[in-house]
């Protein structure tokens, strides 16, 4: 049975150029780059390279750009440093930010006594910025303001400049978590008001387990990991050298190939829209679609039923794979808390597809054409 891979969103498949370019250092430079002999110097010489290639391609300085391990660590380094490094005492977020912020915050919550705000949600899941302003001008505390640039789940796309200036406005620090926007749109971080963002290399056709975290050259943190001086006294322990190189890799081909990707994308999650509308009754969808959203995700929201309710497990059974999460499941699953946060109606089953530049309008096809059977 051939698979139908609709869950980029998750993770995307290692671009074979992107792996071509990781192999040499996998065997013949294989040095630790933190030794001083010839091998140790062609490995520095790659994780360098690859700096200023990803600095080049966010318009960033090479010394503001740090390797990680991923999303999850270069969120939690940010939002640690802002309360440990920046004197923040109020965070504010949302309902609907990613786990390694969520947990972060609510550690420091329980941990450091910290405030926590949440910011209310527009009825298509935007962030109200007349809110936000009211919570940053309320406080007489310095204040981290943490939120995705692109909602994982229902795909929102946040005014990072909008809430960059008014963070501004009232001295507080701003991490954007845009580990879904890396290598899917164009950055210009020297003109972005934001003070911390993060990338991971698997969403964009790189490799697992590494990953970027951007600290603006104003902005002086102390490390969150101990124990060497690697990454400028920033990170320790020894690099994940072909990871890096494929994070730079992965990042150069998604930039290039940025305006026709893109639009192939979008034109397969708006024609799935469309095809769901036209062949699904009472289909409607999460977020907002039409509007300022994320062009590699579908959220997708069908009436509850006997057969709905199974519906990840049978597309699974038929070679489809997809993610989801109600506002009410039954049994271990809680459903997800981004759809619970928008929409507390029980009576509805939501699933994510995701899209790269890989699919096709004939898995489109077929999918649809599988869910008419199932639901």
């Amino acid at each position: 049975m051939k698979r139908i891979y609709f869950d980029n969103a998750a993770t995307t498949p290692l671009d074979k150029a992107v792996l071509d370019a990781m192999l040499p250092y996998m065997t013949d430079h294989f040095g630790n780059p933190s030794s001083i002999y010839s091998y140790g110097r062609e490995s520095r010489l790659g994780i360098e390279n690859a700096r200023k290639t990803v600095a080049r391609i966010l318009n960033a300085h090479p010394g503001e750009i740090f390797f990680t391990s991923g999303g999850t660590e270069s969120s939690n380094t940010a939002i640690n440093a802002a309360v440990r490094d920046l004197g923040c005492r109020h965070i504010i977020t949302s309902e609907i930010e990613h786990h390694a912020t969520m947990h972060s915050v609510d550690l420091l919550r329980g941990s450091q006594g910290i405030q926590v705000s949440h910011v209310r949600l527009l009825p298509d899941g935007h962030v109200d910025m007349a809110h936000l302003r009211e919570l940053l001008a309320g406080t007489d505390k310095r204040s981290l303001v943490t939120l995705m640039h692109a909602n994982n789940e229902i795909g929102n796309l946040l005014d990072i400049h909008a809430v960059g200036n008014l963070c501004k406005e009232f001295d507080a620090i701003f991490h954007s978590d845009t580990v879904q926007t890396v290598g899917h749109y164009p950055f210009d971080l020297r003109n972005t008001p934001v003070h911390f963002i993060n990338g991971a290399g698997h969403k964009f056709h790189g490799p697992k387990g590494v990953g970027i975290l951007y600290i603006n050259e104003n902005v002086k943190i102390t490390p969150y990991i101990q124990g060497g001086s690697q990454e400028r006294n920033m990170r320790a322990g020894t690099e994940n050298l072909y990871g890096i190189i494929g994070f730079a890799k992965a990042l150069e081909l998604a930039t290039a190939n940025f305006q026709e990707h893109s639009r192939h994308i979008n034109d397969l999650r708006m024609y799935m829209a469309d095809q769901l509308e036209q062949h699904i009754p009472g289909v409607s969808f999460n977020g907002d679609l039409r509007g300022r959203s994320l062009y590699t995700v579908l959220n997708a929201a069908f009436p509850k039923s006997e057969k709905s309710e199974m519906l990840l497990f049978n597309l699974d059974i038929n070679g489809i794979c997809a993610s989801g999460g109600s506002a009410c499941t039954s049994g271990a699953d809680a459903g997800s808390h981004v759809i619970r946060a928008l929409n507390s109606d029980p009576n509805r089953v939501s699933v994510r597809f995701s899209f790269s530049k890989d699919n096709t309008k004939e898995e489109v096809d077929a999918v649809v054409g599988k869910l008419k059977e199932l639901m």
